[in-house]
């Protein structure tokens, strides 16, 4: 019993040693930001300096600025939201925002930055960088890169060939509607997201982490959110116009659009850019690409993106991607192009983001609205920020005389 005693006592001490050892490594390694990224006291100033965080490829602006009129007038003060009438700035507040931007009639109404963040902070975007992919597919499709929507992913990525991706079309991955079987819970360390992220730090090629998955439905049947089908998207555009995604962003959007700065796109070790998240933006320059979409792709006459894809990407074309209680959907908002429509829509569009990350598009009220975020419950708060910006929407669009 005494040499068992003796042997148990060792293997619980070098199980600690190792712990430690490991431990230590960790945190003088790159990963340990990932490991705090997301800890109480350092998540909003983490989310306004992923490019210092993580490695990224530069999104280069151009020489010239589109720049907003300016015509600075308050908040609403109150909003409406489950019988109850709250108060705007509270909301900002329990959200932790970090920036507010409103734009309508394309001049800037509304600029508000918080929690040491200013006009230069780039913000990261996590999801909201799926919507900018949907933009750079419709620009590949016009410039006759890709054929179709109803293209088969393996035509692009043959590596996808017998996998879950395989008989999935374009269309099919833009709707999130690919069926391939993806765990996108974040509050469970094992799921499928969580491991992607280490999986892709380790070197793993993305084309091989899709290639693994199962299948949860038959392609086209169902609206289930996973980022593995922007990660296809990604893939087919990279392989369809011969240029990094990063590159193809900044010559056919960002500097047409008159981006004000380069943003960044955070990449993995092979170097390419994760094209389902982890775009590092001002919060200006979201609001340049919400109002491009809200002026139907272009900006002083001339078309950056072709109008149909911005009506395609903004409209739901199938019962499984309507807004409301749907049988085929995972959630009650509607889904279009990797662009989300709320729940009894007011001709309005969303960009969104996990932490509260969005780019809120009025056509109705003609307003743009952007908001940064560091918010722990933003998983519930969905349906509330909507009917804040409703009503910021309604408050602006009111003539100030």
């Amino acid at each position: 019993m005494r040499l068992v005693g003796k042997i148990l006592s060792g293997v619980v001490v070098a199980a600690l040693l190792v712990a430690l050892a490991g431990y230590v490594w960790l945190r003088n390694s790159p990963h340990w930001a990932a490991v705090t990224l997301f800890a109480e006291d350092k998540r909003v100033e983490n989310f306004r300096n992923m490019d210092r965080i993580f490695p990224s490829q530069p999104v280069a602006s151009g020489n010239t600025v589109w720049t907003f009129a300016e015509d600075m007038r308050p908040l609403p003060v109150t909003y409406e939201f489950s019988g109850e009438t709250r108060q705007v700035d509270a909301f900002l507040t329990d959200t932790v925002t970090t920036g507010l931007l409103v734009l309508q009639d394309g001049a800037l109404v509304h600029e508000d930055y918080r929690l040491g963040a200013d006009e230069t902070s780039s913000y990261t975007s996590w999801s909201v960088a799926k919507s900018v992919l949907s933009v750079l597919v419709g620009i590949a499709i016009e410039e006759g890169h890709i054929n179709s929507v109803h293209d088969q992913l393996t035509d692009y990525i043959p590596e996808l060939a017998g996998s879950a991706y395989d008989g999935v079309t374009i269309e099919d991955a833009l709707t999130m509607s690919s069926g391939a079987a993806f765990d996108e819970d974040y509050a469970n360390p094992v799921s499928d997201v969580n491991r992607l992220f280490v999986s892709l730090s380790m070197g793993q090629p993305m084309v091989d982490i899709l290639a693994g998955l199962g299948r949860d439905h038959t392609p086209g049947t169902y609206n289930n959110y996973i980022s593995s089908d922007s990660i296809a998207l990604g893939l087919v555009l990279e392989a369809a116009t011969g240029i990094p995604n990063e590159v193809y962003l900044a010559t056919r959007l960002w500097q047409p659009m008159g981006a004000e700065q380069t943003a960044t796109w955070s990449h993995g070790p092979n170097g390419a850019v994760l094209p389902f998240c982890c775009l590092n933006v001002t919060m200006r320059d979201y609001a340049r690409l919400g109002q491009l979409y809200l002026q139907g792709g272009a900006r002083d006459g001339e078309q950056i993106v072709p109008r149909a894809w911005v009506e395609a990407s903004t409209t739901p074309n199938a019962p499984r991607l309507l807004p409301g209680d749907n049988p085929a959907s995972f959630w009650t908002f509607g889904y279009a192009y990797h662009w989300w429509i709320p729940e009894n829509p007011q001709d309005e569009f969303m960009a969104i983001g996990i932490w509260g990350q969005y780019i809120y598009v009025n056509r109705a009220r003609n307003v743009v609205i952007v908001k940064k975020s560091a918010d722990y419950d933003f998983d519930v708060r969905d349906h509330e920020t909507v009917e804040v910006f409703r009503a910021i929407s309604a408050h602006y669009d009111i003539d100030p005389a």
